[in-house]
Order: C-alpha cells, then sequence, then structure tokens
C-alpha cells in the first residue's frame, strides 16, 4: 500500500536508522523546510558560544572533529 511519498503512520520491524529518517520526513511534512532551516541557525549559534573562534578552524579542517564512536574506543576493527 503506497502512501503517496509520505511516512506510514505504521512501520513494524523498522530499524533506529529508518525510523529516524521517516521521522524526519514527517517533520520535513508537517513543518517545512523553513524549521530545518531555523535549527541549524540556532545549532551553529550554540556551537559558536560554546566554542568561540573554533569554527573558522574547523572549516579548514573539513568540520568539526567527531567524537570516537563505540567500535573506536572498544578497540574493535571494522567488518
Amino acid at each position: 500500500m503506497s502512501t503517496g511519498g509520505r511516512p506510514s503512520s505504521r512501520v513494524e520491524h523498522a530499524t533506529v536508522q529508518e525510523a529516524g529518517r521517516l521521522g524526519g520526513l514527517k517533520l520535513l511534512h508537517n513543518r517545512g523546510r523553513r524549521h530545518f532551516v531555523e535549527i541549524g541557525k540556532t545549532g551553529q549559534q550554540a556551537m559558536r558560544r560554546k566554542y568561540p573562534g573554533m569554527a573558522g578552524e574547523w572549516g579548514k579542517r573539513g568540520g568539526r572533529p567527531r567524537k570516537p564512536n563505540l567500535a573506536d574506543v572498544m578497540g574493535e576493527a571494522k567488518k
């Protein structure tokens, strides 16, 4: 049963990634692109307050450093 491109209201056995994607699509449908622009601006302002002067340096390096994932911390190799 197709929902015309909109997320299904009843999803069985969805992965966390799929559930997040569907939730994001639902939010986009309900609130629109402008909402994502606003929360992006808010996040950027918060990051600049938390790490003053670092945004330019991170930009030169290709973006803010990421926290290590659990596999890196535990020393497990990716398969």
